[in-house]
């Protein structure tokens, strides 16, 4: 199934850029455009989005308040962070915020397209310059002498071990690949997981798997 993606950046030159390299691509049924977060977000109220490219840098209200109101309106929209900085509070506001991946400016646009196809489905992704930011958030409220896990949250075995692969940034189809099982059958894990866990996604799923040690 094809899907729409948004595009909220206020540089023409760098718009036109991404628009070109996604028009390419055979998962994009259309894509849209908005120069503010304004706009993004009345884009976003008023059709059907899967994906948004966000730039953090915008004009007026900026890219992690964006962010934010968009997964208030439907936290199922995919959001991936487009910025030219690695500020440390701008990447952690940015995950709090509902991001599902936080690039740099500088990825090269083979590996965006890469980047986006594995977070519609369900993939959480972030730079690699960023990642020890990622895990010290994740681990830094940890209790230093233990190394067990506060509570296993009834998981299975199997729920585990997709759990793991799930921080490790593993789509559902690589999940089922990586098993030898069905798709739906990782699907079912998937949102078995999210439930015991009570979290809404995989990326939150994922920080608190880190935190509270459970792979």
């Amino acid at each position: 199934m094809k899907s729409n993606i948004l595009i909220v950046e206020d540089h023409e030159l760098t718009r036109f850029g991404l628009k070109t390299a996604f028009e390419a691509c055979d998962f994009i049924e259309k894509i849209y455009e908005a120069e503010s977060a304004e706009k993004g977000i009345d884009i976003a109220s008023s059709n059907e989005i899967n994906l948004i490219i966000m730039d953090l840098g915008l004009p007026g209200m900026n890219g992690i308040q964006a962010t934010k109101e968009i997964k208030d309106l439907n936290k199922d929209i995919k959001i991936v962070v487009l910025t030219s900085h690695n500020d440390e509070q701008e990447v952690l506001n940015s995950l709090k915020a509902g991001a599902n991946a936080y690039c740099s400016k500088e990825i090269n646009p083979k590996r965006l397209i890469q980047v986006v196809q594995s977070v519609l489905d369900g993939a959480a992704w972030f730079d690699p310059s960023i990642s020890h930011i990622v895990l010290e958030a994740a681990t830094k409220s940890q209790s230093s002498g233990s190394s067990k896990p506060e509570k296993n949250y009834g998981l299975t075995s199997r729920e585990t071990q997709i759990l793991k692969l799930i921080t490790e940034g593993y789509s559902n189809i690589e999940i089922a690949k990586e098993l030898f099982v069905s798709i739906n059958t990782t699907k079912a894990h998937v949102a078995s997981i999210l439930q015991k866990l009570e979290v809404d996604d995989r990326l939150q799923a994922a920080l608190k798997a880190l935190k509270e040690r459970l792979v």
